[in-house]
């Protein structure tokens, strides 16, 4: 099975704003990036086309042509527990500092950790590979994108932020 997985377009909050699982805008330039993922999609036919319940995925999936994925949970950014909308450099948590030099390994307080986050998508493509799909879009965010490659062997976990597409990007696994 062909999975294409498409990262939201750029949100509409202050750089360096932690917001993992927080329902944030998309940002005033929401269709012109919008217009070129659909482009870049292309006429390509999907079996199924899912998206993570936040604003950001499902508005992109809508421009793009489909009104009604799929919903999952499972497919939504890392939960960044009391970091969530504050920026970086205001968050004042010991633990903060421990992240930086672990981000891998350690949740943010109260929040998720990576390998949390790989689970829940690696239950997703699990789950998923059992479905009668040959095509299917995944309309979702960097954290998700990212497991999915590790997933997917594109790339080593050691080295995957490196492979993060940009906003409105596109990734590809087959499973």
């Amino acid at each position: 099975m062909d999975v294409v997985l498409i990262r939201h377009t750029s949100v509409g909050v202050p750089k360096g704003t932690c917001y993992g699982w927080s329902d944030v805008p998309v940002a005033d330039t929401f269709e012109t990036e919008a217009s070129e993922t659909k482009k870049n999609l292309g006429s390509v036919k999907f079996d199924a086309v899912f998206s993570s319940p936040l604003t950001r995925a499902k508005k992109l999936a809508a421009y793009c042509g489909y009104d009604s994925p799929f919903i999952d949970e499972r497919l939504k950014e890392m939960n960044m527990g009391d970091w969530e909308m504050r920026l970086f450099d205001e968050i004042d948590d010991e633990n903060l500092h421990k992240w930086y030099d672990d981000y891998m390994h350690l949740a943010a307080t109260n929040g998720e950790s990576f390998p949390e986050l790989y689970a829940r998508v690696s239950s997703f493509l699990d789950e998923l590979k059992t479905r009668p799909f040959d095509k299917v879009a995944v309309f979702a965010h960097g954290g998700v994108l990212i497991c999915a490659g590790i997933y997917g062997g594109l790339f080593a976990e050691e080295d995957c932020f490196k492979h993060l597409v940009p906003y409105g990007g596109i990734e590809q696994i087959s499973i």
